[in-house]
This record gives structure tokens, C-alpha cells and sequence, in this order.
């Protein structure tokens, strides 16, 4: 498995070389927590969830909607130095195939460590990063997966004042523990941010797949002249 998801790893560089000089219509940043929270079996549902919804059908159409691309891009992150990517570099989706090729990648990829904290400003901060380093497109999203509040390093705010997010949105997938559903409020209060931010909610990490799919057909639908339209469960 490892050795057939090294083989198209080499493909993809080819493919995303040219991704920086592409138009694109959104630049979609996948961030998954990995931390020590996260039990194997829950690592392997939410990396198996998010390459069942790149396959949806109807995520599939709602990638392909409009002739401008969408450029994607994935990490895993858990500790304040730990944020290991999921994909090659920016991938410039411009078919069905593409969205193929990357949720092979994200299920087929191994977990890099899993005796880390949560370190979510560190992942905000990597990832507007990566979105400033990649494609310019007209619509900039971060969408982080994640089952509990930072609890190492800098927090969001801090993450917000320090980098560049200006023209991001942030939206959040939280898994909220049965017995306690207080970190869905963390997540609205103190993580989205931008136009039509929202968290989408799963039920437990067996249905990290569904939430995902939900979750990605309102980050593609169609943008309006000035305005990002977009429906979640909880908006900001």
C-alpha cells in the first residue's frame, strides 16, 4: 500500500508542477488532526471519510460546476512542529480523475506520529501559509477537521493576528465528544472566521464521511458576485 501510494505521489509532482500559474476559482486547504486524542481506529474513519467524499458523486459535479478549477491541498497536523503533508504539493482539480488520484493519496497515506497535542494555531498559521504560497486564486478556505480545543502553543486568535488572513475563510468539522458538546461552541467562537464561515458536525468519527461530504458541497457551491454563499450547520 505504502509503496503504491510513493508510485503516484511521483506522478502527482508532475501533475501540480504547474499549479502556482493556474486560474483557479477556490483554493481549498484539508486540515486533519492527528493528535493524541485521535485513536488509530478513529485516524483510519476520518482518512477513509475524506476520500469517500472526494469520490461522492455529488461532490465530484459540484468540483467540476464551473470551467475554473479548484486548487486543493491536504495536511495532517497535531504538535506546534507537526504539520506533515497528505498530498504532493497544490493540486489544480480540474477532473473526476484528479479528485480520484488525490483521495487515493489521502487513504492510502500513512500517520505520522500520534503521542502529539493539539496544536491548532500552529495549524492555522501552516496552512494560510500554504494558501499564500499557492495558487491565486479568487476564493481562499481553510477547512480544519479537529475532536478537541488547542491546547498547546499559541491558540487561534493569536494565530489570526500574527499571519495573513486577510480574504480567508475558515471553516471547522468537529467531532464532538458524547458526553460533552461544549467544543462545538469553541469551534464557532474562537476558530471560523470570514464570510459564511460555519462547523459542520459529526456524530463520532464513523461519521466523519458524511459530515466531510456535507461539508464540501457548501464550501464549492456556487460563489455570487460579492458574496460567498454558503449553508452549514452552525454558522458564524
Amino acid at each position: 500500500m505504502r509503496s503504491a501510494g510513493l508510485a503516484l505521489l511521483s506522478a502527482l509532482l508532475a501533475v501540480t508542477a504547474g499549479a502556482a500559474d493556474a486560474t483557479c476559482r477556490l483554493a481549498l486547504v484539508l486540515a486533519l488532526d492527528v493528535s493524541s486524542s485521535v485513536d488509530p481506529i478513529e485516524d483510519r474513519q476520518q482518512r477513509i471519510g475524506l476520500a469517500g467524499a472526494l469520490r461522492d458523486p455529488q461532490v465530484q459535479a459540484a468540483f467540476m460546476a464551473s470551467p475554473d478549477p479548484v486548487a486543493l491541498y491536504a495536511f495532517e497536523w497535531s504538535g506546534k512542529f507537526d504539520q506533515v503533508p497528505l498530498l504532493p504539493d497544490w493540486m489544480i482539480i480540474a477532473s473526476t480523475r484528479d479528485l480520484d488520484q488525490a483521495a487515493g493519496l489521502i487513504a492510502s497515506s500513512p500517520r505520522s506520529r500520534e503521542d502529539m497535542p493539539t496544536a491548532l494555531g500552529s495549524a492555522l498559521g501552516h496552512a494560510v501559509t500554504m494558501l499564500r504560497r499557492g495558487p491565486n486564486c479568487l476564493f481562499r478556505t481553510i477547512d480544519v477537521s479537529a475532536d478537541g480545543p488547542n491546547n498547546e502553543s499559541f491558540g487561534p486568535q493569536s494565530a489570526y493576528d500574527a499571519f495573513p488572513f486577510e480574504d480567508v475563510t475558515v471553516n471547522a468539522l468537529v467531532i464532538p465528544s458524547p458526553s460533552d458538546n461544549s467544543i462545538v461552541g469553541y469551534y464557532r467562537d474562537h476558530v471560523i472566521r470570514g464570510p459564511g464561515s460555519f462547523v459542520e458536525i459529526a456524530q463520532g468519527y464513523s461519521d466523519y464521511g458524511p459530515a466531510m461530504r456535507r461539508k464540501l458541497l457548501a464550501e464549492l457551491s456556487v460563489q455570487m458576485l460579492g458574496s460567498v454563499q454558503r449553508e452549514g450547520t452552525l454558522p458564524g
